[in-house]
């Protein structure tokens, strides 16, 4: 274990920087001690961090790191090389040292040698599971909004399917949000199974689901495919050949505040309450942005949209079709807020279902 001190001697990062990543959920500490908060980081984390300092150096927004830093460790390396090209095309030219630093990332990354990883789906790997279609559906809808669409990250433009024990959770991000969701499986006993469902396939799966009925998962190495109990209708093809981030990490979050929210009335509170317009792609947000503030009134706690005259530092600034989508996706008359640090994302649960949630990455309101 190393101490803050000596990661932020190693790294290049100063110990308020470690600070701030920790709490925006960039980098967080294998261990903190709770009598006296002090963060402890592994050895693997100095790497990370020294990551991390070449890329903030290069102006890359905090979303794109901790996708950078969620799938360095994986074999396939098209999301992390998607993330610099995409990222190179922002930049003005003339961002000469900018430019520098990504070209050593990709160096770095063009020597990284990984021979015991395997692609998320190869030709031994074999599933055969059993589904409830409504919860299958559910689970689906749940996601669908946070699914990619930028060609330069095809990583991004699917569905995965994550199968381990009873349970098949399925994951969605395009960086600026995720979405995670949960359905019951039986059948399959064997060892943790990923596949990435381009999201075509992924549609037309969930246009079988219209019926409360079991339906069959098929995995059969990069094929995947299901079909209803009677077989008489089925959707099959090929699964994207990229491995997804470990979205355990991008999960894996500082506990916020919590406020319960009335849906419909939150939204149309959003529809119609103040707004700040961004003027540049900043986090994802090219459009309208919602600031909101927690307020304390007793034991609980309520949420408000704040107007351009309120500057406090610990409002929260959010894309305001993108809070929209997700609070529809939610499919729940009450949902829970969960805000940490303002530039921590943002994560929005079902109170009656702890496993499906998704995030949202705030939008800096110093921008």
């Amino acid at each position: 274990m190393r101490s803050i001190g000596e990661t932020a001697r190693d790294s290049g990062l100063s110990v308020s920087a470690l600070r701030f990543y920790d709490g925006a959920g960039v980098l967080v500490p294998v261990l903190v001690d709770p009598a006296s908060g002090y963060r402890w980081y592994g050895p693997e984390q100095v790497e990370e961090a020294r990551l991390l300092a070449r890329l903030r150096r290069a102006g890359m927004p905090l979303a794109d790191i901790r996708l950078v830093l969620a799938g360095w460790a994986g074999a396939d390396t098209d999301l992390v090389r998607g993330l610099l090209r995409a990222h190179l095309l922002r930049l003005e030219r003339g961002l000469t040292d900018a430019r520098s630093e990504l070209s050593a990332v990709r160096a770095l990354l063009e020597h990284r040698e990984n021979p015991m990883s395997t692609p998320p789906a190869t030709a031994a790997s074999t599933a055969r599971l059993t589904l409830s279609a409504s919860e299958l559906a559910a689970a689906l809808d749940a996601v669908r909004f946070a699914v990619g669409s930028d060609p330069e990250l095809p990583v991004l433009g699917g569905v995965l399917f994550d199968i381990e024990g009873g349970a098949l959770r399925v994951v969605a991000t395009d960086r600026y949000r995720l979405a995670v969701a949960r359905a019951g499986a039986t059948g399959h006993t064997g060892p943790r199974l990923q596949l990435l469902v381009p999201a075509p396939l992924a549609d037309a799966m969930r246009a079988l689901l219209s019926e409360d009925a079991p339906v069959l998962l098929t995995v059969d190495g990069d094929r995947v495919s299901l079909e209803t109990e009677t077989a008489d209708r089925q959707a099959a093809g090929r699964c994207l050949g990229h491995e997804f981030p470990d979205y355990r990490r991008l999960v894996s979050l500082p506990a916020g505040r919590r406020v319960l929210v009335d849906v419909p009335a939150f939204r149309e509170a959003l529809a119609t309450g103040p707004v700040r317009p961004a003027e540049r792609e900043q986090d994802g947000a090219t459009g309208d942005v919602s600031v909101l503030k927690v307020i304390a009134a007793g034991e609980v706690s309520q949420v408000s949209l704040c107007g351009d005259e309120d500057d406090d530092p610990a409002n929260v600034g959010l894309n305001r079709a993108f809070l929209l989508d997700a609070l529809a996706a939610g499919d729940r008359d009450r949902l829970v807020l969960e805000l940490g640090a303002p530039k921590a994302p943002m994560v929005i649960r079902r109170p009656d279902d702890e496993e499906t949630f998704s995030l949202l990455m705030p939008v800096r309101l110093d921008a």
